[in-house]
């Protein structure tokens, strides 16, 4: 997965999305974990949301593949965030939840079922993890960026692919920013089971 794209244009995504609302999206994933929850904000970005946790008393750790959003995302949370890609993933049992917004979609299809695995196994038994992709189906290549979009078929058929995760909600919502209002997402709940 590259993060070229994010590096070269770090300053404008930060001030696109670091203080867009979604915390009608976060309400569904805090009020599954257990108050003071250790969570892991996976492909954060901006850091809006690790911030969010943190500030609603979350233990939070927080990693982005563009080193350039680590270090815009680092001064705007006040903490450390990690420079790691999904691909180096190697906690175990340590988080009661993973966020995971607008990340993973970046992941090209035939690798997510493994990235997801990674993840899956950082969650601790009965660990809860938001995802979100853009509705649609398929790969597609933008400039600079691969995105794997999912409809809810393809999102209960990865789920399934990676096993170990029971599906708690999948709902279908629109964009927030202006002027992006008709662009559709995918946003999944799950948990993982054994």
């Amino acid at each position: 997965m590259s993060t070229s794209y994010y590096d070269q244009n770090a300053e404008r995504f930060f001030a696109d999305t670091a203080f867009v609302d979604l915390s009608e999206g976060r309400r569904r994933f805090v009020g599954a974990l257990p108050p003071g929850g250790r969570v892991l904000d996976a492909g954060g970005g901006s850091g809006r949301d690790a911030l969010a946790f943190r500030e609603l008393g979350f233990e939070v750790t927080a990693f982005d593949g563009s080193a350039a959003m680590v270090a815009r995302a680092s001064a705007h949370t006040g903490f450390q965030v990690l420079h790691l890609e999904f691909a180096e993933v190697a906690w175990r049992e340590a988080f009661d939840g993973i966020w995971a917004n607008a990340s993973l979609l970046h992941v090209p299809r035939h690798d997510l079922p493994d990235i997801m695995r990674r993840l899956r196994s950082a969650l601790v038994p009965g660990g809860v993890w938001e995802l979100s992709f853009k509705l649609g189906s398929g790969e597609r290549q933008t400039p600079g960026r691969l995105f794997t979009d999912l409809d809810e078929p393809a999102a209960q058929a990865l789920i399934a692919q990676v096993g170990g995760l029971e599906t708690l909600a999948i709902s279908i919502s629109y964009d927030v920013r202006p002027g992006r209002e008709d662009e559709g997402w995918t946003n999944l709940l799950v948990r993982r089971v054994g």
